[in-house]
């Protein structure tokens, strides 16, 4: 069974080149960049444009943290953007730190079942939360996926940063589940 996923967000960083006077940024970009002194304790500023799918949050020392894109390409695209918008050079590569991706197993599941597995580390509560919490290492790969496994069926994948390592660890999970694929 081929389950097709979306990803729905990637975080990635990179760091500019030099420090960042986070004020001065909110002048010289009023329309862009987002820095409430009050709010986020001049800690950090957002960089959002038209142009962009996610934002950028940009910190004093240079680093930035991309969110809200779909894909690596983007998410590396507007790291590059804002460092040049903001006249500044990248010290390092935009780097993906996670991918979130979302699939529809096309059936209900048995989560109580799925909790009572020993070959997997789930958690199932669900006076807690609709979901089960399902952590799975990639045998093949040295990396452990999370999953949010709903009764629905829909899947919730975390902790990657390769798109064909959530092919696997969705197929690595189904395997654990007992669902033939």
């Amino acid at each position: 069974m081929d389950v097709a996923f979306e990803i729905v967000n990637v975080v990635a960083t990179a760091t500019l080149d030099r420090r960042m006077d986070l004020e001065l940024l909110h002048e010289l970009f009023p329309k862009e960049v987002i820095h409430d002194q009050e709010i986020y304790g001049g800690r950090v500023a957002y960089f959002k444009s038209k142009r962009m799918e996610g934002k950028v949050s940009i910190f004093p020392s240079g680093k930035m943290i991309s969110i809200g894109t779909k894909s690596v390409e983007k998410a590396t695209k507007e790291l590059k953007l804002v460092g040049k918008t903001l006249n500044a050079n990248l010290k390092t590569k935009p780097t993906v730190r996670n991918l979130v991706a979302a699939a529809n197993l096309g059936f209900e599941v048995d989560l109580y079942r799925i909790a009572t597995l020993r070959n997997i580390k789930a958690i199932y509560e669900p006076e807690q939360f609709p979901s089960a919490i399902i952590q799975l290492p990639l045998l093949e790969k040295g990396v452990v996926a999370s999953f949010l496994l709903f009764a629905s069926g829909k899947l919730v994948c975390v902790g990657l940063k390769d798109p064909e390592n959530i092919h696997l660890a969705i197929k690595q999970l189904l395997d654990a589940i007992g669902i033939p694929n």
